[in-house]
């Protein structure tokens, strides 16, 4: 278990240096959350309408739903097959799964967060309970990282197929973004938070098997 944790600290520390030396997946999904956010603004300000909370949290997730596809389609797709045999021979494909989950969790925090911060700015911001909601898009970024991490690895399989990727890929997490909307809006009327707990559970519960299930089944994956 020692040498897992040991390799899964060397991969992401690899992940992260060449991020930082190329930057090009950072910045686009920086790019396209950005984008994404001010076609809202202009969409809604020539029109003069005030968005409601649920519009505001609604739109909100589905920028967060499609960064996230983008960003994890990513994961395997820009590694060569020689290097991906190299990896084979050094560390455990757990490992690998693993660390790439870590990766775009981190990956998808930092965007999400940063994302947060430009719509609050340019939408308003109707969050009463902003530490719950804080909460939230901490969880639906491990949760959408984490679910869709597997997913890459099924598509780069079939050649790095985008579409296979948004076909797998969206109902997957369904049930977790149900469960986001829900538990956020909760945040955003400022409800007691005992009131959102069951929601929290089950997006908790919905990483833990989806981790689960990648540990156990990425090794044949990656076997074939």
């Amino acid at each position: 278990m020692k040498s897992i944790f040991s390799e899964i600290n060397v991969l992401v520390q690899k992940e992260v240096a060449l991020e930082w030396r190329e930057r090009s997946n950072l910045n686009g999904l920086l790019l396209y959350t950005i984008s994404t956010i001010f076609v809202c603004y202009l969409s809604f300000n020539q029109r003069r309408v005030e968005l409601s909370p649920i519009t505001w949290n609604t739109l909100f997730w589905i920028i967060q739903l499609f960064t996230a596809l983008n960003g994890a389609s990513k994961s395997f797709t820009q590694e060569a097959g020689g290097r991906h045999f190299y990896y084979y021979q050094l560390v455990s494909p757990q490992s690998i799964i693993l660390s790439k989950i870590v990766y775009n969790a981190l990956l998808m925090l930092l965007v999400a967060f940063l994302g947060l911060g430009v719509y609050s700015i340019v939408l308003g911001n109707p969050i009463q309970d902003p530490w719950m909601f804080a909460a939230c898009v901490g969880l639906g970024a491990i949760g959408f990282s984490s679910s869709l991490t597997m997913v890459a690895g099924i598509a780069s399989k079939a050649q790095g197929n985008n579409t296979l990727m948004a076909i797998l890929g969206l109902p997957a997490i369904l049930p977790m973004i149900l469960m986001l909307i829900k538990a956020s809006k909760n945040a955003i009327d400022g409800l007691a938070r005992s009131q959102t707990l069951d929601e929290i559970m089950v997006i908790l519960a919905i990483d833990i098997i989806v981790i689960t299930v990648s540990y156990l089944l990425f090794p044949y994956l990656w076997r074939s």
